[in-house]
């Protein structure tokens, strides 16, 4: 399904009115991936500061409703299904401590806390807003934008997701109704969002559901404030008798491997598996070569470990690596 919208669908992924002018003039695009790598460049390469505080305060405080007058109803009404497992774990006590300390991190920065809540509880928010509260303001507004970035993404696959789907059953495009038909097949939005069930009978021919590989992940170096491109990325499996290894078996050979690639210019490796309905449910494990990227670093390279259980088969898993000269972390984006 070739992506052909306007700005109106844009502004809702991200409330940027450049933003939005920038994709329809890059646009169309003829795939998910197409076009979250030219909003990734757009985003961090042409969009100013004045944009992303436009794009932040088009969201509302988490813990809160948007407003009725909001100005795309499309993303007000995503804004409240993000928030879903934050609202359903929320307390009156969570809930007053959470506009507290929202209060408290807009006088200290000037804009709104911004996360992406996809799944995340009210006390997983509540943590890292504390977290993040001590941050210097030049580093907070940029991991701001990175979160704002990960929102976008998760956007853009429903509006694609959507129009895919009216596609399909050829029936005239309708964003606000397509939209809302297809939160529920778009399982990497979120773990608060459900697939439909997939049959283990499924036939090799049927098409894949998913636009874009199961595991995925982009570098950013926070030190230079851009994408890191060049980044050779390695992703393994763990295969042994024993269901998951232990820390003195992180050197063997039981590592299979399934895929490799190099970050792009906006800091994206390539696929580095095949794009199927169904992950095989175990180990994985992900590294990055950071010491041929930068040979005065710290780190010569970095891993990452993580299981995927038999219930997340079926989600979607990006592992963005945020990289520095000295220090290094890592996030679950659904």
């Amino acid at each position: 399904m070739e992506g052909v919208f306007g700005e109106a669908e844009y502004l809702a992924c991200c409330g940027s009115h450049k933003f939005a002018k920038q994709m329809v003039e890059s646009g169309p695009f003829s795939s998910l991936e197409q076009a979250i790598s030219a909003a990734t460049h757009i985003w961090f390469n042409q969009v100013d500061v004045n944009g992303w505080l436009e794009a932040f305060g088009a969201h509302p405080q988490i813990g809160q409703s948007p407003s009725n007058d909001h100005k795309s109803p499309t993303s007000a009404q995503w804004s409240k299904g993000e928030q879903s497992t934050a609202i359903a774990t929320a307390t009156d006590s969570t809930l007053q401590e959470l506009y507290d300390w929202n209060t408290r991190y807009r006088q200290k920065f000037g804009f709104v806390f911004l996360i992406c809540a996809s799944g995340r509880s009210t006390p997983e928010i509540l943590a890292e807003l504390k977290r993040r509260y001590s941050n210097r303001p030049f580093v907070e507004f940029e991991i701001a934008a990175q979160e704002q970035m990960k929102i976008t993404e998760l956007r853009l696959d429903k509006l694609f997701s959507a129009a895919e789907k009216a596609s399909t059953t050829k029936t005239p495009f309708s964003t606000a109704g397509a939209l809302t038909k297809a939160e529920d097949r778009v399982s990497i939005i979120g773990s608060h969002l459900t697939s439909a069930s997939h049959s283990s009978t499924t036939k090799p021919s049927q098409v894949s559901t998913r636009t874009r590989p199961p595991i995925t992940t982009h570098v950013l170096d926070i030190a230079r404030g851009h994408p890191a491109s060049g980044i050779e990325v390695r992703l393994e499996m763990w295969k042994t008798d024993r269901p998951r290894p232990l820390f003195s078996d992180l050197g063997t050979n039981n590592w299979t491997f399934q895929g490799s690639s190099t970050t792009d210019k906006d800091g994206r490796s390539g696929h580095l598996m095949t794009i199927v309905d169904a992950l095989n449910p175990g180990i994985y494990r992900i590294s990055f070569n950071t010491g041929k990227y930068n040979p005065d670093g710290f780190f010569p390279f970095v891993s990452i470990v993580f299981e995927i259980r038999e219930s997340q088969k079926l989600e979607h898993f990006h592992v963005p690596l945020l990289l520095s000269p000295f220090s290094y972390s890592t996030y679950r984006g659904s």
